[in-house]
């Protein structure tokens, strides 16, 4: 029987994007605005991050459920061909979870329009107990019945390392409701404002954060700032990087692609600041383009991007 390293457990989205020439500023309701450019990705926090650690070459397989339309063939087509195997038994009778991202050339802001529907809808009927054998779970975002199954299956399965990366809204709920979770994770990554929603806090210093999440119960805790520094705390040591300039195309799925980044180098018992480095030439690689996997970056792909850009990692005793 093949050994799976990951399970991804999460959303799994068809996302369309569109490039208009106007200014958002110049829009009123009733325009018709014509694209300049259009063109459908897959997205969601479990396929991200399911597809990256794939196209690193760990075997891995997700939990996603989809409904039955054809966002779900193209989703399930995209699994396909990055030889990712969704276990989930059954569609749902919602619609496959779907996001419209509108972009401006004349502005950094985008418009994004989401509609969460099938992802939230998974349940314990959905699949066999032998179908979530993997060394690791990657927990994305989950919201509805499937946030009550995640806290079902982490309840009655022990022994296992846990990655959990949870959406701002997710986050919103507060560490009292996630707590169950929490108590299970071993990697916790956020970005900023996730973290200072998951802990209520309004603290914009990044050790302090660290330190809040640390005493939720992970062993590591991780926070990204897009363009600013990363900031890591693993065995009382505070780990900062600076992410390296290169040109954004579209920030989609840069943080599950350093997420998975990220866990691939940890499974494979990288240097801990390597991990990091791992994880962040994915995330540079990814936004220099459109879609959130069409820039994820093989093992080797990655060692010459890191060998490329030379990250500096900087290392700490975390006070206090």
């Amino acid at each position: 029987m093949l050994s799976y390293e990951v399970l991804c457990i999460g959303s799994a989205t068809a996302d369309n994007f569109l490039t208009i020439e106007q200014p958002f500023s110049s829009i009123h309701p009733g325009d018709k605005i014509l694209a300049s450019h259009t063109e459908i990705c897959t997205g969601g926090g479990a396929s991200n991050a399911a597809c990256a650690l794939a196209t690193l070459g760990l075997k891995t397989k997700v939990l996603s459920k989809l409904g039955n339309d054809h966002n779900a063939e193209i989703v399930a087509r995209d699994l396909e061909r990055y030889k990712v195997k969704n276990i989930c038994l059954h569609h749902s009778s919602q619609n496959t979870d779907a996001a419209t991202i509108i972009s401006s050339t004349q502005e950094r802001d985008r418009i994004i329009y989401v509609h969460k529907g099938a992802s939230g809808d998974l349940r314990p009927t959905d699949y066999r107990k032998y179908q979530l054998r993997a060394k690791w779970w990657y927990i994305a975002s989950v919201m509805g019945n499937s946030l009550n199954t995640v806290k079902t299956l982490l309840a009655h399965s022990k022994g296992r390392s846990v990655l959990f990366n949870p959406s701002l809204y997710l986050a919103e709920k507060g560490k009292k409701d996630l707590q169950s979770i929490l108590d299970a994770t071993t990697i916790l990554v956020l970005n900023k404002e996730e973290a200072q929603a998951l802990l209520g806090s309004l603290s914009g210093s990044p050790q302090v954060l660290l330190r809040g999440l640390h005493q939720l119960g992970p062993e590591i805790a991780i926070i990204t700032d897009g363009p600013r520094r990363l900031y890591a705390l693993h065995e009382q040591q505070v780990y900062t990087l600076l992410p390296p300039k290169v040109k954004v195309v579209h920030t989609a799925g840069a943080g599950d692609a350093f997420t998975a980044g990220f866990l691939a180098g940890y499974i494979r018992k990288y240097a801990f600041e390597d991990a990091l480095r791992l994880g962040q030439v994915n995330a540079s690689s990814v936004i220099q383009h459109l879609g959130a996997k069409s820039g994820l970056l093989t093992e080797h792909q990655a060692h010459q991007a890191m060998k490329k850009y030379k990250i500096l990692v900087h290392q700490r005793k975390i006070h206090g």
